[in-house]
């Protein structure tokens, strides 16, 4: 609920305006009212819990240190304490910021990425009058303090500009002590309390509390099976959130414990999103020094962290920087998102924006080339492995886990979902037929925990598969558009038109002095073209090949944005946005890709077909915004309300601005309560919410044709 500032100062009688003139508003401009918002004493909670467990027979040994967890076979079967060893089918590290420690203490590492600091509250004597039990909780993010009522006084903390990050070295010691106090470090967060609420200065300090608290690389909490041990969980990392997030993670936590999977997408949270160079102690101390400040601070799109960055970088790094390249991060890998020309007239402000932003121009021209021209998109982080048998095994392997049909002739591209027991996707994938026993399968880049765990969980027992990670050893590079074939025809000696080299089709050729270099005619946006594995080796002198051959055919850089830009508008949907292990492929149009009839019975397969027969409850859904002004109304960016027949259907799940249909397009699920047909998407009326505002759309089920350019 929004507030005026006059309601604010009403509704809570100690805050106060600074620089008002006889009790104006002063600088409040606002507020925001959760009324359903509360606080509890999460020492009460937790007695409360344990107390409740005991009851159901749950045991809890207190002043029990564990010393080691034992690992046989990749699963875990005890732990190891200081009053002996206690055997265990499931193990949950949610040691809070002892998490990265405890992590080590297994026979096989688990990582578990987050890092403590300093966190400093303020508790005063009872006031007179009391501060007001019922009075709401402030939150002051200008001034990056929070204030609550505490037995008659008050709580307040905040996040500070400069934290205090503590145990790099790992000795973690404290157990339920507090900290040395620090006055001087605490003295900027004291000075926006008394600035918000003036009428406490002089109130009587019961102390100020410094208790360590751990934050994560992301700002989001860790949770999930460790992709290296099974039935090792791990629930840590609350960023100072732990009362709040508790519940509900407890809930998933616990489904995913007995069912296998949680009962809603927790993919943002997922311990797989990270790999193990997020355990790197230096990387955690410097990233945790820059996520605290932003617990209070505005969360713009597209922006990127500054700390822990050039760590994982594709091998045309430094050429593509040196020609202007502005950088994005993807699981610890650089990737370009845009290009800035040489003589770009304008300054161009990567601090975020949820308005037009600032390279919407040189956007539009990367598309422009890529949809008419010839442009290199660098996608060298790409997760790739390559599956291999002497006999027909790593086939059979691939039949039963992908929806699509696998054996297809060598030289031969099959995009595919590799899906759970309810037909969700556990990872979505090319996957190319190198030899008869020899797969390459491609994934996206943040997959490469997930894709490698759940690939290496299903392998025969009996060693006959192999599975190797062969990321590093392949640099890709995206040659997309119409003179794709003109550029890559004259510098491999060979024709590559569609009648030569059909769509879907791998060869290895040369370039240049470069040998063994797989071509793949396909783009990941539905743009003509072809992908290159290049030997990283080689992957310079290809590159400088590319362009320089390409002049004559106005090549160009391209970035992800462009590449964003493009997928969208021809309804491509991401894994990790759109997709996820909740989403079918009967739910995003990928039916297509479904082969019930191939012979062999894949994972998913009866859930798909009962879907199939009583019919899709959500859609994925393209919506074209009619209304809307680019030029200064605010962005959809994703997580907009869909409104359907004047009711909500649903949240947008990708959102830009096609530069083909020159308006906004977004992708969501639209949820109908009733079965999800063509004709009830035609007949229906759409709006799309973005910050406050109803957007006329109209909604498409598979991609607008886009006419070219005369």
């Amino acid at each position: 609920m929004m507030l005026t500032a006059q309601q604010v100062l009403e509704m809570h009688p100690w805050v106060r305006a600074r620089g008002g003139d006889g009790g104006g508003t002063g600088d409040i401009v606002g507020g925001l009212l959760v009324p359903g918002d509360g606080t509890v004493s999460p020492g009460d909670v937790c007695r409360a819990l344990a107390h409740a467990a005991v009851a159901h027979g749950v045991q809890i040994r207190e002043r029990t240190a564990v010393n080691h967890i034992l690992v046989d076979k990749g699963r875990v079967t005890a732990v190891e304490t200081d009053h002996g060893e206690v055997e265990c089918e499931f193990f949950v590290n949610c040691a809070g910021q002892w998490a990265y420690e405890l992590g080590q203490c297994s026979d096989e590492a688990v990582s578990v990425p987050l890092h403590p600091c300093e966190h400093f509250y303020l508790l005063t004597q009872p006031l007179s009058p009391p501060f007001g039990e019922n009075l709401p909780v402030i939150l002051d993010l200008d001034g990056r303090v929070y204030v609550r009522e505490w037995q008659g006084g008050v709580l307040s903390g905040g996040y500070e500009k400069n934290p205090k990050p503590i145990f790099t070295e790992g000795k973690n010691q404290v157990e339920f002590q507090t900290m040395e106090q620090d006055w001087d470090h605490y003295e900027p967060l004291l000075g926006a309390l008394l600035h918000r609420m003036p009428g406490l200065d002089g109130a009587a300090v019961s102390r100020l509390v410094n208790c360590p608290e751990a934050f994560t690389p992301d700002l989001r909490c860790i949770m999930g099976e460790a992709p290296n041990v099974h039935n090792y969980f791990v629930l840590a990392g609350m960023n100072s959130a732990g009362s709040t997030l508790a519940g509900g993670l407890g809930k998933y936590l616990a489904e995913w414990m007995v069912t296998g999977s949680p009962s809603e997408n927790v993919w943002p949270l997922d311990v797989r999103r990270f790999g193990g160079l997020q355990s790197s102690r230096t990387f955690l101390r410097h990233r945790i020094m820059e996520v605290v400040p932003l617990t209070f601070e505005r969360k713009f799109p597209h922006v990127e962290f500054q700390t822990g960055r050039r760590l994982r970088m594709s091998p045309l790094f430094d050429r593509l920087d040196a020609q202007g390249a502005r950088w994005a991060e993807k699981h610890g890998y650089e990737r370009a998102k845009f290009f800035v020309p040489p003589d770009w007239p304008h300054e161009v402000d990567e601090r975020g924006t949820f308005f037009k932003p600032s390279w919407f121009d040189i956007v539009r021209a990367e598309v422009a080339s890529c949809r008419e021209g010839v442009s290199v998109i660098d996608m060298t982080s790409f997760t790739k492995f390559e599956l291999r048998s002497a006999g027909s095994e790593s086939l059979e392997l691939l039949q039963s886990l992908c929806a699509n049909d696998l054996d297809v002739p060598v030289g031969s591209i099959a995009h595919t979902g590799m899906l759970n027991e309810a037909g969700g996707y556990e990872n979505d994938c090319s996957a190319v037929r190198v030899t008869k026993g020899n797969f390459l399968v491609i994934s996206p880049t943040d997959q490469h925990v997930r894709s490698w765990r759940w690939l290496s969980q299903h392998l025969p027992a009996d060693g006959s598969v192999q599975l190797e990670d062969v990321s590093d050893k392949y640099t890709a590079l995206n040659l997309i558009g119409p003179r794709a074939q003109d550029v890559l025809s004259e510098l491999s000696y060979t024709p590559v038109t569609p009648e030569h080299f059909p769509s879907m089709l791998c060869k290895e050729m040369s370039i240049g002095y470069a040998n063994g270099i797989r071509i793949m005619s396909m783009t990941h946006t539905g743009e003509p073209g072809f992908m290159l594995y290049i030997p990283t080796e080689y992957a310079l002198h290809v590159y400088n090949e590319l362009m320089n051959v390409g002049k004559k055919f106005g090549i160009r850089n391209a970035g992800y944005l462009a590449l964003r830009s493009l997928r969208i508008e021809k309804l491509f949907a991401f894994w990790g946005q759109d997709l996820d292990p909740r989403t079918t492929p009967l739910e995003c149009g990928r039916e297509f890709r479904v082969k019930f009839d191939k012979g062999v019975e894949f994972v998913g397969q009866e859930a798909l077909l009962r879907q199939r027969e009583a019919g899709v409850r959500r859609r994925l859904t393209m919506l074209l915004l009619d209304n809307h002004d680019p030029e200064v109304d605010p962005w959809p960016w994703g997580g907009e309300p869909i409104i359907c027949n004047g009711d909500f259907a649903g949240l947008t799940t990708s959102c830009d601005y096609s530069f083909g249909l020159e308006r906004h397009v977004c992708l969501g699920f639209v949820c109908l309560g009733q079965p999800i047909t063509p004709d009830l998407i035609a007949r229906s009326e759409y709006e799309v919410q973005v910050a406050q505002r109803r957007y006329q759309a109209r909604a498409k089920l598979y991609p607008v044709p886009i006419m070219p350019r005369s």
